[in-house]
């Protein structure tokens, strides 16, 4: 059941998630028309693997897939108002949601292995967190990519005509 404080926490993630993502959009140098649907659908996808995670129980994986591809399927009808390509609008609209947390904590049991090294119990149980974070990482990092990048080429044709202007 979703109540006021789950709304809000709602709301604040997508909000949070619009501001990354604009920053992420200015710095690519896009057109000035695009930021705001670069914000949009960072703020709808990040939402809904928010709203996934916590109010359906998926896994972060899979909720991040399907939020790529929510992001991809909107950027194309966005792509085609502004005469930009879908990636122009779903890479920055992406960003937000890399694994940045796993990464770390990847590296960081690497580091601690390599401390560890002649301690077998202390250093496999390093190895293990290596392993998750990593698979972890990598595996949320491969659902955005594809889940994003499916849209663009199931609609192929459409997607690479509509920056061309009608004369």
């Amino acid at each position: 059941m979703m109540t006021l404080e789950f709304i809000k926490e709602l709301l604040a993630d997508g909000f949070f998630a619009a501001i990354a993502a604009i920053g992420f959009a200015v710095i690519s140098n896009p057109p000035r028309r695009s930021i705001i649907f670069c914000a949009l659908l960072a703020a709808v996808g990040h939402a809904t693997r928010f709203l996934l995670i916590n109010s359906l129980h998926v896994d972060i994986a899979s909720a991040s897939f399907l939020a790529a591809m929510l992001i991809g399927w909107l950027s194309l009808p966005f792509a085609y108002k502004v005469h930009c390509p879908t990636t122009t609008l779903y890479i920055p609209a992406l960003l937000p949601m890399v694994p940045g947390m796993f990464a770390y904590k990847t590296i960081f049991a690497m580091m601690k292995f390599m401390q560890h090294i002649n301690e077998d119990e202390i250093a496999s149980l390093y190895m293990i967190d290596f392993f998750r974070n990593g698979m972890t990482a990598f595996t949320i990092l491969f659902s955005l990519g594809v889940g994003a990048a499916l849209p663009t080429l199931i609609m192929r044709r459409w997607a690479f005509t509509m920056t061309r202007k009608k004369v």
